[in-house]
């Protein structure tokens, strides 16, 4: 195994690891951040609120792309498993 290789793949883990955290992040953050302004006009500073949104809208994107991020954790599995006849040469 070369460099090039060894490259290659750590650069898919962090790009698998993107792909898979991204969404529920970026879920997690735009509810957070309009939840914020709401309580922030309505003078409502309970956290509980903001925590319940969160696990809710997350929730949501988990059930809307899990068979997706799944799928794409199962493939990422199977080619890492295949290519390590590469890497112990």
């Amino acid at each position: 195994m070369n460099v090039d290789q060894s490259l290659e793949l750590l650069r898919n883990v962090f790009l698998m690891a993107a792909t898979i955290a991204g969404p529920p992040l970026a879920a997690a953050l735009i509810i957070g951040l309009i939840v914020g302004v709401i309580q922030t006009a309505t003078q409502v500073n309970e956290a509980t609120v903001l925590f319940v949104v969160k696990v809710i809208g997350v929730g949501i994107i988990f059930a809307a792309f899990g068979p997706t991020m799944v799928r794409s954790l199962v493939e990422y599995t199977r080619e890492t498993i295949g290519s390590m006849t590469k890497v112990v040469r």
